[in-house]
């Protein structure tokens, strides 16, 4: 018995040891791991503190094992993480129930030099990540289970066609009869359709979605984006501009009519670029009878609309349950403070497109501002395989803020964190 044991593990420690080195003829074998803690001070973070509430503060960690394998025309890769806050588990314990999960997990075939297959759970990320974004900032990431197919060209010419259908049966002996899907924060079924061109001075992408959503009584509903991003460079100056627009029900059977408009403008300066902005969300008022409320669904918001995540970020800001959408206008600079060292510094005015009322009131209106934030980061790439982050955010709310987020609030709310990132390789053959 223990002979048979040793002989199956030397075969085992044989053949593990041939695919790690494996000439390259024979694919090329990437294991790489991601460790990043993040401890954060909030006090007033996503949304305005009472004055009786006090600061939260904890330290946030992502611990990632990610392995890729190419050979000729397949591609594999699978990413495992754990997301965990110090101290949610004892120190002497047996299970971690849902901390871990598989992020990535995804195969890709070259059909042809031009187009190719990939299926599984995957990263959806696109453009400036305004829609679909892989939402890296936040520890867990996004990803979505779909299937899609790539084409490029040599001319600068892409095209991705995908498409998804859910079900939240984890057991499938258990799935014997309906379709039924609810109760998860996610699209019964997807498809979406994204072009792009590049050219020397500019590109542009075009890009349809539809999501379709179950209601409790099963019954259906679907929104559809449609949406333009584009980018010039004129002299030294780079315009950027996107539109999107919304329609299609929602879950109150509500027609929607929305759009997403933005535009910015970066300059280089003798110091700094400079770039100055403004994105412009419509949104509904409490008496609005159609949803006018654009949202940017599976996007990465934190890039956007402020640091400290106040709008669009899982957390509502609106009155009779609907949102109020949002105007932005923003400057936003980076300063290079050494070879390895820089300063990220955005400055937001934050208004509301939505008429904003007195609470428990639809007569009674309010100012359209609602404040201002001010985000500073603090960037050293220390090395490629290590990071470091030290960022602080301060907001300037109104008393519409409060009443669109439904809480009196104080006026100042700050976020401070500090993050430490190791991504080593730690085997490419």
């Amino acid at each position: 018995m223990q002979k048979t044991f040793t002989k199956n593990l030397l075969r085992a420690s044989g053949f593990l040891g041939a695919l790690l080195w494996a000439p390259a003829a024979f694919g090329q074998l990437v294991l790489s791991a991601e460790i990043r803690p993040r401890a954060e001070l909030r006090d007033g973070f996503r949304t305005v503190n009472t004055h009786a509430e006090k600061p939260a503060a904890f330290v946030e960690q992502r611990s990632r094992l990610n392995v890729g394998y190419g050979h000729e025309k397949l591609q594999v890769r699978l990413s495992v993480q754990d997301v965990r806050i110090w101290g949610s588990t004892n120190q002497v314990y047996k299970t971690d129930p849902n901390l871990f999960n598989v992020f990535e997990a995804y195969g890709e075939y070259a059909l042809t030099p031009h187009l190719a297959v990939r299926a599984g759970r995957q990263v959806l990320d696109y453009d400036n990540a305004r829609f679909l974004g892989g939402l890296d900032w936040a520890q867990q990431g996004r990803s979505h289970d779909a299937v899609k197919f790539m084409y490029a060209d040599s001319s600068g010419f892409a095209a991705h066609a995908g498409a998804a259908f859910n079900q939240s049966f984890s057991l499938e002996p258990n799935k014997l009869a309906d379709t039924f899907y609810g109760g998860l924060d996610n699209y019964k079924a997807m498809q979406y359709l994204w072009l792009h061109k590049d050219w020397a001075r500019g590109k542009l992408s075009v890009l349809l979605f539809n999501d379709v959503r179950q209601r409790p009584d099963s019954s259906m509903y679907a929104r559809q984006t449609y949406g333009v991003v584009g980018e010039r460079l004129l002299g030294k100056t780079t315009l950027a501009g996107e539109f999107y627009y919304q329609t299609g029900d929602d879950v109150a059977r509500r027609q929607v009519r929305a759009y997403l408009a933005a535009v910015s403008a970066t300059v280089p300066t003798k110091f700094t670029p400079l770039t100055f902005g403004v994105d412009f969300l419509s949104g509904s008022d409490a008496t609005d009878t159609k949803n006018r409320a654009f949202l940017p669904l599976y996007g990465t918001n934190h890039a956007f609309y402020g640091h400290m995540d106040y709008f669009y970020v899982g957390n509502n800001h609106g009155q009779g349950g609907r949102t109020a959408g949002l105007a932005d206008f923003y400057l936003k600079t980076t300063f290079k403070l050494g070879a390895k060292t820089s300063l990220l510094a955005h400055l937001h005015h934050f208004e509301s497109p939505a008429t904003v009322y007195a609470p428990g009131t639809t007569d009674q209106r309010l100012e359209s501002r609602l404040g201002e934030e001010l985000d500073l980061v603090l960037n050293a790439n220390v090395s490629p395989e290590f990071n470091f982050k030290l960022g602080y955010s301060h907001f300037l709310a109104t008393s519409s803020l409060d009443a669109l987020k439904g809480r009196d609030g104080q006026q100042h709310n700050q976020w401070a964190w500090a993050m430490l990132t190791f991504k080593p390789v730690l085997f490419k053959n």
